[in-house]
């Protein structure tokens, strides 16, 4: 979504780091450059016109560091300016500190991805030991009731039976005398949405806040439909009083303005940004992170999180003893792809380190693809326990054999042995490096080398 975003920054802030000393038709230049790629990029107008200014005022009235040259100082002032503006450092967690059951209303227009949220959100709530209840309170869209009881099954997480002909009010008040009465300490609110805000829906959803209190009210928002779910999170707001926003879908094509107009304009955080159609797909929202992404500078912190999520430590510690005894073979390696494709794909993977996306975009033959894992696991699949065990006995009729398979040829066989064999080699040779030598040896393949 921000693709075009960053590669417009990027080019700007290669100009400014050229520069030597920063005169105010520099500055002016620059801000110039900034408003037309965020006017461009889809943010609120008047939201453009607010950062600008106080980027302007404090790159001019700054003190420039020394560590840093003057270009580097607004680089370094647009983002920090931009974190500010997407929330900064504020508590955006759940308020779910109140008595058992506790309430979660969902609210948005039809098509934002509201119902696959409560599922997405039950399942992370399930995963900090919460017991929630999904609560199907949209009794007008077709199927939208069984939507949420088939995503229930999936999840393992108990939904509510509610029918089609009954009151959305009386549902929520029943769900949470259900709730309270089975030991369930979470409920989550499915609402009904419209295809556009109409006073029918509003006073529904007023009713329903006068009836089950809730302690949160979470606005799902299309981030691919730019300004006007800026517009529509507005008109939501001043109805119901909102406690945060999810941002839906932020793994599209479009220019990415909402996610950035969205706090500015509401004053409401943004609590959660949807990445895909999976259930694990949702994130707390970063402002640091997400602004990291934006400007190229990776976001280790999620990379981390999502390894921490996905990695067992006990088969993390098995294997970091078979690389000390160099036993690390074939099996060991597909279950670490296997890990690996749990945290997404690798183009996501890889945009969290800094500075490989903007490699990748240079090298497009270098471009990763979930494909070849699929590939990589078909052959190693093919071959039996003793071959990943030992890849040195595999000989060209076994390859051949190997190759039919996995629907793959020999050539691909081989080219997968080879890099395995100097995978090898590698983590031999950063073994007898150390702890200093490995960083060296880390600084050393700055250029693209990577081991894998």
């Amino acid at each position: 979504m921000f693709e075009n975003l960053s590669d417009k920054l990027d080019s700007l802030f290669k100009k400014l780091r050229g520069q030597g000393v920063m005169t105010d038709d520099n500055i002016k230049d620059a801000m110039r450059e900034v408003r037309l790629v965020l006017l461009e990029a889809d943010v609120n107008f008047k939201v453009v016109k607010d950062f600008v200014e106080k980027v302007r005022s404090r790159a001019v009235g700054t003190q420039v560091l020394q560590s840093l040259s003057p270009g580097q100082q607004v680089i370094k002032i647009v983002q920090e300016e931009l974190v500010a503006l997407m929330g900064g450092s504020e508590d955006n967690s759940l308020d779910l500190a109140a008595k058992p059951p506790v309430s979660i209303m969902m609210v948005g227009l039809q098509g934002s991805g509201k119902t696959t949220t409560c599922g997405k959100l039950a399942r992370l709530l399930k995963g900090q030991r919460r017991r929630p209840l999904l609560v199907p309170a949209d009794v007008y869209r077709p199927a939208a009731i069984e939507q949420l009881k088939t995503l229930g099954r999936q999840l393992d997480i108990e939904v509510f039976d509610s029918r089609a002909d009954q009151d959305p009010v009386v549902i929520c008040r029943e769900a949470l005398q259900y709730a309270s009465l089975n030991g369930l300490d979470t409920v989550i609110l499915d609402t009904a949405g419209r295809l556009q805000i109409d006073e029918y829906l509003m006073n529904e959803l007023a009713r329903i806040k006068e009836a089950v209190d809730p302690r949160e009210i979470l606005f799902v928002a299309d981030a691919m439909t730019g300004q006007e779910a800026v517009n529509v999170a507005t008109g939501f707001d001043e109805r119901l009083d909102i406690s945060g926003v999810v941002l839906t879908k932020l793994d599209g094509d479009a220019k990415g303005g909402a996610a950035l107009s969205i706090r500015a304009v509401t004053g409401k955080p943004v609590k959660f940004v949807g990445l895909g159609e999976k259930l694990d797909a949702i994130e707390v929202f970063h402002a640091d992170r997400l602004v990291s992404r934006i400007l190229g500078m990776g976001d280790i912190l999620s990379l981390v999180e999502k390894a921490q999520a996905t990695f067992d430590e006990k088969e993390t510690e098995r294997l970091q003893q078979k690389l000390k005894k160099s036993q690390f073979d074939l099996e060991d390696f597909r279950n670490q792809l296997q890990q690996i494709k749990k945290m997404g794909s690798l183009e996501s993977i890889l945009g969290m380190l800094p500075g490989v996306g903007k490699m990748m975009k240079q090298m497009p033959g270098a471009q990763p693809s979930d494909r070849e894992l699929k590939r990589i696991e078909a052959i190693i699949g093919s071959m039996t326990p003793a071959e990943r065990a030992n890849h040195t006995i595999i000989n060209g009729s076994r390859r051949l054999r190997i190759a039919k398979g996995s629907g793959t040829t020999v050539q691909e066989v081989n080219q997968l042995l080879k890099r395995f064999t100097e995978a090898q080699k590698v983590m031999k040779q950063l073994q007898k490096l150390g702890p200093k030598g490995l960083m060296r040896g880390m600084k050393g393949m700055g250029k693209g080398m990577f081991p894998f």
